[in-house]
């Protein structure tokens, strides 16, 4: 299967795409290139090869979800360059 130019043209109509001309050939070469790979995936028998959802069986190992204190408000204002005794400032950004 190969695409035309018009194809292309079509293509990037219905994506909203704006494709100037001099570029129409160069796409056409790479969605062909694309097509001809997926007709060579399309060659390999993979009648006996089991449905996967990973590519790999690593699993994830969570830790437990524990909420801890590790730096108090006091400690954490104190970094801050501009606080007043409750929270940071910063500038507006809204008017």
């Amino acid at each position: 299967m190969k695409v035309s130019k018009e194809d292309v043209v079509k293509i990037a109509h219905l994506a909203r795409l704006d494709l100037k001309e001099s570029k129409v050939g160069e796409m056409q070469d790479s969605i062909n290139k694309v097509l001809d790979w997926m007709e060579a995936l399309n060659v390999v028998d993979t009648q006996n090869v089991a449905p996967l959802a990973h590519m790999t069986s690593a699993l994830n190992h969570f830790r437990e979800d524990k909420a801890i204190s590790s730096l108090s408000r006091d400690k954490a204002l104190a970094l801050g360059p501009d606080t007043n005794e409750q929270y940071f400032k910063v500038p507006q950004v809204i008017e």
